[in-house]
């Protein structure tokens, strides 16, 4: 039997550092607040979120956590609304004690969600 997106989630949760846990767990929740529908997966060290392609992944490094936008463009288009926060290609690192605001993590997968549509709308694709 396919493991549910809470049992991969907790498998992955369980080999974490215990201060970076809540961030991740935090993140998990806003992200199924606003896409409920969203598939989870594990994929290179990340576990990830999928809505028609992949929308996000969250993460961890030694000391932050991270937010996989999959989306180098998005990342320029919101340079300015990033700045404090330390971004490297798709992806924004922040230290556990220091979240990331639920509004921007709103605007990015709000914005990842339009990107797949689109893209899938281009291909031909449903959702």
């Amino acid at each position: 039997m396919k493991p549910n997106g809470l049992e991969i989630f907790n498998a992955y949760l369980e080999r974490q550092d215990d201060k970076l846990k809540p961030g991740l767990v935090a993140l998990r929740e806003l992200i199924l607040s606003i896409v409920p529908d969203a598939e989870e997966s594990f994929s290179y060290q990340v576990h990830c979120f999928k809505h028609i392609y992949m929308l996000v992944g969250i993460g961890v490094t030694k000391e932050s956590c991270s937010l996989y936008t999959m989306s180098p463009p998005l990342i320029k288009k919101m340079k300015e609304e990033l700045k404090g926060y330390k971004a490297s290609g798709a992806t924004i690192h922040f230290k556990p004690d220091d979240h990331l605001p639920v509004n921007l993590i709103a605007k990015i997968v709000l914005n990842r969600i339009q990107e797949n549509e689109a893209l899938a709308l281009g291909r031909g694709k449903k959702k």
